[in-house]
């Protein structure tokens, strides 16, 4: 209901419209009236106030078929009977017909147990529970988020594959970890985090390792050596397929590397020097489009910002060369500030910086 100072107002305002020249009915349409409502809501002849709403104190009949008090008790007793106390009305009544009974409908038999709060599930199903929050990180630096995975490389005949484990440092894009088994284990993986916490001298530092959920992120062995090396475990939630969305750009772009096998490696060992090509190629040549351009090695050791200081002089200067190809400022050569793994979108403040991970 629309109370008597809006509608004033609204009166008001289309008035005022009208009287500077505007139409009648499109004044009504940007208030989201209609013309026939603007009239109704006018002041009555001889009268200084707008109509009052007379909804909400009309006197309305009771409804001739409502059901009564005794009415209502006898369909709850029906119901909780042992006879029916294990049915739905759906049951119950066909079988109130077939002895030739008649209470009500089987929508008015939901309608008063749902009334007293009788309407439940009774199902042996558990009640759903609340999803584990999303884990949120922030990387300012290097060796302070990592994220990890395993992806199947094909091997020299069909079912038959190699596990990629793959462990990269999401503020500068860099492989910090990799290798090639023939399965998928943890103790491999915890081998393969301790040779890369002692490679990047990261032992002791506050250090985050995201995964998915799979046995060899979650075995004993893993997490009994991410506790010695001081590596506080983060797991993506169950069943959902984009909490680890830079590792899974990391996989596409290894995959559609030119010079992929797609039939498949001949062995283990090819495996492995393929793979060590593409990570060299990754850290020291690979201008990232996520890090503006700069290798993740350059990122890494901390480079970016004399390079990027480079280009914009260089493009400063092509524009004091030539300023009418120019209508507005150069391309941004700013360094990229925080990293965020899965940003809280109600946070305004964190800023995610994922798209384009490759």
């Amino acid at each position: 209901m629309i109370s008597v100072p809006d509608r004033r107002q609204a009166v008001e305002l289309i008035d005022e419209a009208c009287h500077a020249g505007a139409r009648q009915a499109m004044a009504c349409a940007v208030l989201d009236l209609s013309v026939r409502t603007y009239q109704r809501w006018q002041e009555a002849p001889g009268d200084e106030e707008i109509r009052v709403d007379g909804r909400p104190t009309a006197m309305r009949p009771a409804p001739v078929h409502k059901l009564s008090v005794e009415e209502r008790e006898r369909i709850l007793a029906v119901c909780n009977a042992p006879l029916h106390a294990s049915l739905p009305p759906s049951q119950i009544v066909p079988r109130l017909a077939d002895d030739g009974v008649y209470l009500a409908s089987e929508s008015t038999f939901y309608r008063v147990l749902r009334e007293a709060h009788q309407q439940h599930a009774r199902g042996r199903s558990q009640p759903p529970r609340v999803p584990r929050p999303l884990a949120t990180h922030q990387a300012t630096a290097p060796c302070q988020l990592w994220t990890w995975d395993i992806s199947w490389l094909p091997g020299p005949i069909r079912g038959q594959f190699f596990y990629l484990y793959l462990i990269l440092d999401v503020w500068s894009r860099k492989i910090v970890g990799w290798e090639v088994f023939e399965q998928e284990s943890a103790d491999h993986a915890a081998s393969l985090i301790q040779r890369a916490v002692w490679a990047e001298g990261c032992l002791g530092t506050p250090l985050v390792l995201h995964a998915d959920n799979g046995s060899p992120m979650k075995g004993s062995t893993m997490r009994s050596m991410l506790e010695a090396l001081g590596v506080q475990p983060s797991y993506s939630r169950p069943r959902v397929s984009n909490d680890n969305p830079y590792s899974e750009a990391l996989f596409r772009t290894c995959k559609y590397r030119p010079g992929y096998p797609t039939d498949g490696f001949a062995s283990l060992d090819a495996a492995r020097d393929w793979m060590l090509a593409f990570v060299r190629w990754y850290n020291h040549e690979h201008r990232h489009s996520a890090i503006r351009f700069v290798t993740p090695q350059q990122r890494h050791d901390g480079l970016q910002d004399d390079i990027l200081k480079q280009r914009k002089a260089v493009y400063e200067q092509a524009k004091t060369a030539c300023p009418q190809r120019w209508t507005g400022t150069t391309r941004t050569w700013d360094p990229i500030g925080e990293v965020w793994l899965n940003p809280d979108k109600k946070n305004e403040n964190q800023k995610e910086i994922v798209a384009e991970a490759a």
